[in-house]
């Protein structure tokens, strides 16, 4: 599995893995209905939203100490280590808002079981905590670990056209992008 740090036509970093965006899963016969309907809610989220926490998530996986990371090479080894452990630290902050946030509105969502019909409001609320718990949880372990960070060409030419705003040849790296390593859709995490 493969890790990015490259920013996107909004100039801010994004991390996201070579995995494509998957469906979230869960084992529930009981409320079979209400996860459905929350996934499919979920899964509307933007994508590079949605990837990146993914992204955090798959780190839990890994067995290995260093990580590879490919970049636009256009920082230093060291710098680029120290927007990666600052964009890390600012991220981890971001969740612990977030699943406090999410945790107060979960008992205000369970009122809404009294509504006929299935508790969509919970249950959405239920994976975006799931995935939010999960993506703090790789946000931690990934702080731990040891990264290696790889320059590559294509990122570098991705990040030059950002800076001279060659909107026409965006298309034409991304599509360069997708080809050499493998990625689907990566113009919905690093374009519109």
């Amino acid at each position: 599995m493969k890790f990015f740090f490259v920013r996107d036509h909004l100039r801010k970093y994004r991390y996201f893995s070579s995995e494509t965006l998957s469906q979230i899963k869960v084992k529930s016969s009981r409320w079979k209905e209400i996860w459905e309907l929350a996934k499919k809610k979920l899964m509307l989220m933007p994508q590079r939203v949605l990837r990146q926490e993914q992204a955090f998530g798959r780190v839990l996986k890994l067995e290995g100490k260093k990580i590879q990371v490919f970049h636009s090479g256009r920082l230093d080894e060291k710098r680029i280590k120290i927007k990666f452990y600052f964009f890390l630290q600012k991220q981890r902050t971001k969740h612990i808002f977030l699943l406090t946030g999410e945790t107060l509105l979960l008992p205000i969502s369970g009122l809404a079981a009294f509504l006929p019909g299935p508790n969509v409001f919970f249950g959405y609320l239920a994976l975006l905590m799931i995935t939010h718990w999960q993506a703090f949880k790789g946000i931690n372990r990934l702080l731990k670990k040891e990264h290696e960070f790889i320059s590559s060409s294509v990122f570098k030419d991705w990040e030059q056209a950002l800076e001279y705003k060659k909107d026409e040849i965006y298309s034409q790296i991304l599509e360069k992008i997708e080809k050499k390593y493998k990625l689907n859709d990566i113009h919905k995490v690093l374009w519109k």
